[in-house]
């Protein structure tokens, strides 16, 4: 791990950490590694996986709006799940129905946060029933610590992270804003409804995105009846 951090020190700015966040992942023995920053009014945006099981966990947690790595984002302190398929059926309902799909059985989650300031979350996926060792916990701890450095000095104003062109879900932000002009609603009521579509429809929330920006799918607000998920608490 004394490497890996020694590679991110190196680097003038947060591209190109794909390649460090692949080599943290062979160190902490975890099959996925990813790294979300917190956007405000949005909620986690993924910046960096390990691969297509990292991603595809990454994404259903920014559609649903809840998961560990959402909670480790809100209470600024580690989230570690042993076996996703034990945990309680109202922790979070709608993630849980998913993630057999993707094969991610346990999940470690590390804030990104300076004292009262979060940044984001280091999260560390398995496909078995597992925990982390001491080692791997401190390891994690002091990949995160660097991370938390990194990001935060790219940021102008050092406290807060804004959207930028080559984010993941750069579209779903430009469809948030529009559908919050269109519905006459908060960001966060916008994305919320955006979510809901997504989930309902069983579509990736950038399709639909993409749909809305290029105007050719307009949303109404949602029924009173209808499912939803949850809103970040950010």
């Amino acid at each position: 791990m004394a490497r890996v951090v020694s590679l991110l020190q190196v680097r003038s700015g947060p591209g190109g950490v794909d390649d460090v966040i692949e080599a943290g992942c062979e160190v902490l023995g975890v099959h996925g590694l990813a790294v979300s920053l917190v956007v405000p009014g949005i909620g986690l945006e993924p910046v960096s996986c390990s691969g297509k099981q990292a991603q595809m966990f990454g994404d259903l947690q920014f559609t649903l709006g809840e998961g560990p790595s959402v909670d480790a984002a809100h209470k600024g302190r580690a989230v570690s799940v042993a076996d996703l398929a034990g945990e309680r059926a109202d922790r979070w309902p709608l993630l849980l129905r998913e993630t057999a799909g993707i094969r991610v059985r346990s999940v470690f989650c590390f804030p990104l946060t300076i004292g009262a300031i979060r940044v984001g979350v280091l999260t560390a996926t398995r496909r078995q029933v597992s925990a982390l060792t001491r080692q791997q916990s401190d390891d994690a701890l002091a990949l995160t610590a660097t991370l938390t450095h990194l990001y935060l000095s790219s940021e102008p104003d050092h406290h807060e992270i804004t959207p930028h062109e080559d984010f993941h879900h750069m579209v779903v932000h430009q469809a948030t804003g529009m559908l919050s002009v269109q519905l006459g609603t908060s960001l966060a009521q916008a994305l919320l409804r955006l979510r809901a579509h997504a989930y309902g429809q069983n579509r990736p929330i950038t399709d639909i995105a993409q749909d809305i920006v290029d105007r050719r799918l307009r949303l109404s607000p949602p029924t009173d009846g209808e499912l939803a998920p949850t809103e970040d608490k950010d």
